[in-house]
Order: C-alpha cells, then sequence, then structure tokens
C-alpha cells in the first residue's frame, strides 16, 4: 500500500566539499568562485520554489539547470514533506535547516578533510533516530561529491566507479584525486574496511558522514530508508553496510545515471544489496530547452532527483505531468535565457 504523505519524509543534505575545486571534475559551475552556492540556492529552491537568498538559480556553463527544478516540481505535484540538513554549507540559505555540526569538507588530497564527521555522524544518527516518519527519502546537494564518493568506497576496499555529472566522465581525474587523498592520509585501499567514520573522515565529504548517520539512526527504528540518488547513494549504503546493518536499503535514481556505461551502479547495487529504482523522466520526449541537457548526458542525478521521480510514480503522477511541471518551474524562473539554454549571468553551476 502507498504511503500517505504525512507518513514521507523528504531529507535533502546540503554541504560543501573543497574538492569541487579542482579543475575538470563536476559540470557545477558557470563561476567556479560561486560553487559554494549551488547547495544553498538548492536548498532555497527546493523549500520555496526560487531563489531567495542566494539570488541565482544553479545553471552550467553549457545551460543546464539544477536537478533541483525537477524535485522541486515533483514536490508541487505531490506535496510531500521536506527537511533540509546543514551537512556543511559554506554559504547561508534563506531555507529552514538542521544542524548537525558538519563543518565545510576540505580538499580530498588533505590528510584531514572532514575533521567533523564523527560528530556529524553521530548528531545526524541521533536525529534519524528521533524523526517522526514511516519512511525518509536522504538526497544530496554537494558539488564535487562523487569525487569524494570515490574516495569513501576506495578507503572502505569497494570495488566499481562512480558516474559524473559532465557527459563524459573524467575517471582519470578522479581516481587521481582518491590516490593523493590515499597517499596524503597514510592509507591503502581498503585500509578503512569496517571504519566507516574513519573512511568519511579521510576521504569523504561532510554531506556523506551525515547521509550516513541520518541513514544508521532510522533504520534503528525500522523506518524504511531510500536513498534519493546516484552512485553517491552507493558510497552511503557502503558505509552503512560496513558499520554493520544488514537489513533492508533502497536506492532510488534516474536512468541517466544507471545507463552510465563509465560507471556500473546495477553492480554496486547487487553487491551492496540495495534495492533498486531506476525511473526514466522521458525527457527525450519534449523539446523545452529546461530538459535538452540532461538528455545529452549532463548532470543526470541529485537533489534528490531520482527519489523524487520514483516518488511520483509511485503515486501514478505520469512522466508527461512531470515533464509538463519541469517545463513550467523552468519557465518561471529561467524563461528569459536563449535559446541554447544559456545566459550572460549564468551564476552558479549545477552539480
Amino acid at each position: 500500500m502507498t504511503r500517505s504523505p504525512e507518513a514521507t519524509r523528504f531529507v535533502l543534505v546540503a554541504g560543501t566539499t573543497e574538492t569541487a575545486r579542482r579543475e575538470g571534475i563536476s559540470a557545477a559551475g558557470a563561476d567556479p568562485d560561486l560553487l559554494s552556492t549551488t547547495p544553498a540556492a538548492d536548498a532555497e529552491l527546493l523549500t520555496y520554489g526560487r531563489p531567495v537568498r542566494t539570488g541565482t538559480v544553479p545553471v552550467s556553463p553549457s545551460g543546464c539547470p539544477t536537478p533541483a527544478l525537477v524535485t522541486r516540481a515533483v514536490r508541487e505535484l505531490l506535496g510531500f514533506e521536506l527537511t533540509v540538513v546543514d551537512g556543511g554549507l559554506a554559504e547561508p540559505t534563506a531555507a529552514p535547516t538542521v544542524s548537525v555540526g558538519a563543518g565545510v569538507g576540505r580538499d580530498i588530497g588533505e590528510q584531514d578533510p572532514v575533521p567533523t564527521a564523527y560528530g556529524a555522524f553521530e548528531a545526524a544518527r541521533q536525529f534519524g533516530h528521533k524523526l517522526p516518519t514511516d519512511e525518509l527519502w536522504l538526497a544530496e546537494t554537494v558539488p564535487g561529491g562523487t569525487t569524494t564518493a570515490l574516495g569513501v568506497l576506495r578507503a572502505l576496499g569497494e570495488d566499481g566507479m562512480v558516474s559524473s555529472s559532465l557527459p563524459e566522465n573524467p575517471v582519470e581525474r578522479k581516481e587521481r584525486a582518491v590516490s593523493e587523498g590515499l597517499s596524503a592520509s597514510s592509507m591503502s585501499a581498503g585500509d578503512a574496511a569496517g571504519e566507516p567514520k574513519r573512511a568519511v573522515r579521510r576521504m569523504g565529504d561532510p554531506v556523506l558522514a551525515t547521509l550516513a548517520g541520518l541513514t544508521a539512526g532510522a533504520v534503528e527504528t525500522d523506518t524504511a530508508v531510500t536513498l534519493a540518488g546516484g552512485t553517491q547513494g552507493l558510497a552511503v549504503a557502503a558505509l552503512v553496510r560496513h558499520g554493520g546493518y544488514e537489513g533492508r536499503l533502497g536506492l532510488a535514481t534516474t536512468s541517466y545515471v544507471a545507463d552510465d556505461d563509465s560507471a556500473d551502479l546495477r553492480a554496486g547495487a547487487a553487491a551492496l544489496d540495495l534495492d533498486l529504482t531506476v525511473t526514466d523522466p522521458g525527457f527525450d520526449a519534449s523539446d523545452h530547452v529546461g530538459m535538452e541537457r540532461f538528455v545529452a548526458g549532463e548532470a543526470k542525478e541529485g537533489v534528490g532527483m531520482g527519489g523524487a521521480l520514483a516518488m511520483a510514480d509511485r503515486a501514478g503522477v505520469g512522466m508527461d505531468a512531470v515533464r509538463e511541471r519541469v517545463g513550467a518551474v523552468y519557465d518561471d524562473l529561467l524563461g528569459d535565457r536563449t535559446s541554447d539554454g544559456t545566459a550572460p549571468d549564468s551564476g552558479a553551476g549545477s552539480r
């Protein structure tokens, strides 16, 4: 039986890692100096439907809008409950947030990139344990987060590759960053197996630490948890599995991530015993400029886009209705952009 919206809560963890400033690893950022604004803006878009304090809608250099527009469109259709958790924001947001003491993540190549990991994990665990809901959908917004997710997987000794917000996955750049991080932390791949907090502190980002804590706390009370994202969700699941949890976990993502040949998401989900849900929004059936960059392989996921699409599908809302609402949200926020989706003042990036 489908749960009522009151029994379902969508949680967005928004944070920052300096790893995003590495050249060529993320589609986020028409202006690299505005990278830190993206998570704060995503939280505002999901909460209010428009930027409030940040004053900008995150858009990539090629014109791909933040996946937050898709998740917001679904929220307008379903009306699900939302909580935003500060998982290391570098810039303030107008969205109401829950604090777990997470600080901004440093570059993965530093020795201790997430010094607040242990405290954030435990505070998030307590919050997840006490949240009065039957079902949690856990999402993230953190530019550069697929690279830190790869770092966590390698530290835990997990194989596989993460996806990318870029059409072509910069695998070599990510592997190089992870190698630098392992060396800086005097670690080898697999050294943190069975030690999830150590793995995320030395090789991850504060958003992953927070998501893992939320998941661990929620499952303690038999709350159903679905990780609403792509290969970053695999890293969260790996952290929780290495913490000893063997029960049911879900992962909901988009067809764009599932079809990414550079990252075998299905194999990763099977290895971690995850219930995988893949939803195709059918953006290729639309000629709207707001959806064409997703079809071209950009962004693919983020801000719970795959989870939101799965929630819509489960509720019986057709993808045609989702596409119509996505187009309306885009036109309301970015309707003055040029035919190729770009604008002179495009501001922060998507992911």
